[in-house]
């Protein structure tokens, strides 16, 4: 029996992909923020698609300060999209 892959929520557009085809972002206990590529870093995660649309969104609304309930670094949004790009 095949198991289904796991799915996550972008929080932008908020459609449902399969977890590898997503990005992560990575809040961890000591409040740092990482743009996680491998999918598996230890902390609080939010998944991003790699539609560019998104992408235009996330910066002008600052989506994870939402999701997050805090300020996230503009250095985060900028390697999140450039990794998001990176990876079309």
């Amino acid at each position: 029996m095949n198991k289904k892959p796991p799915e996550r929520m972008c929080i932008v557009c908020r459609n449902m992909f399969d977890k590898r085809e997503l990005i992560r972002v990575v809040k961890n206990k000591d409040g740092n923020f990482y743009v996680d590529r491998t999918g598996k870093m230890a902390g609080r995660g939010a998944y991003i698609c790699k539609n560019e649309a998104c992408h235009e969104k996330l910066k002008k609304t600052k989506v994870l300060n939402k999701n997050f309930k805090c300020e996230v670094p503009e250095q985060i949004y900028e390697e999140l999209i450039k990794a998001c790009k990176e990876k079309v």
